[in-house]
């Protein structure tokens, strides 16, 4: 199964993560990732068809913000290690003033990344 690629670590702009972050839909997403396990699509409770939620998994990933592993037929994605190195606090700082997802009842947290 061919994997998608991902931007390097140092490739990671500001702008590009913030710009990937501007989406309400996106932060709900990485709300949900904030446990910093990995998830299926399954997993995600949002109220849009499978193209959406593709294009909003895209859009984070070419932010280099999650890693996106292909296993079968299945997808799974998780919080990129390394985010914190590159941009320590961000986003749990974003995470903490972002919206809770009403849909799930999940209160966005602040992610549980080691710095790389």
């Amino acid at each position: 199964m061919r994997q998608l690629s991902h931007p390097r670590i140092e490739e990671m702009t500001l702008c590009g993560v913030l710009g990937a972050l501007s989406d309400p839909m996106r932060l709900t997403i990485m709300g949900r990732l904030a446990d910093g396990a990995e998830h299926g699509w399954g997993d995600f409770d949002v109220d849009v068809c499978p193209s959406t939620l593709s294009h909003h998994l895209k859009a984070l990933r070419l932010a280099g913000l999650i890693d996106h592993r292909k296993e079968g037929t299945r997808c799974f994605v998780s919080l990129r290690p390394g985010v914190e190195g590159r941009f320590p606090g961000l986003l749990a700082s974003i995470l903490r003033f972002a919206p809770a997802d009403d849909r799930a009842g999940h209160q966005p947290k602040a992610p549980s990344i080691e710095p790389a």
